[in-house]
């Protein structure tokens, strides 16, 4: 079951960029060009906040029962933390990427309540921006990966 929720984690990352980005792009140009809000950029916020609320959950399935790792860290948590990489996996990804799920659900919920749509695209733009910010700097890019 661990390889294939650790499988299902490394997918759907790849769909929270690509929908992301395209929320982003979509958002930007809207409040920029001063643009009508549509259907399409509602669902590519829905789309967006579901992908990161599976992909939490996913990660919190091996956070907290699959992973040995996180369990032999657990054992130990003084040794865990002192080690960068193992201290990476256990507070700072899932730290900063329940923050990013905030800012996605921020601003979902801002740009469906704003009055106009070009307060719409800003708030999307804004806080979307934020969340893939959140999700790119916890995105283990150069560090060795652990079979969490």
């Amino acid at each position: 079951m661990y390889t294939v929720v650790l499988g299902l984690h490394n997918i759907t990352r790849w769909i929270v960029l690509i929908i992301g980005i395209a929320a982003i792009v979509r958002a930007a140009l809207g409040w920029l060009g001063k643009k009508e809000w549509t259907a399409l950029d509602n669902k590519l916020g829905l789309y967006f906040t579901m992908s990161m609320d599976i992909q939490i959950l996913l990660g919190l399935l091996l956070y907290v029962v699959f992973s040995p790792i996180t369990t032999a860290a657990f054992s130990d948590f003084g040794a865990a933390m002192s080690n960068p990489d193992t201290r990476f996996w256990l507070v700072e990804h899932i730290f900063t990427m329940i923050v990013a799920l905030a800012f996605a659900h921020v601003g979902r919920s801002l740009s469906k309540k704003a009055a106009t749509d070009r307060a719409k695209f800003q708030r999307a733009a804004i806080f979307f921006t934020l969340a893939m910010v959140a999700v790119l700097a916890a995105i283990p890019w150069f560090r060795p990966m652990l079979p969490f």
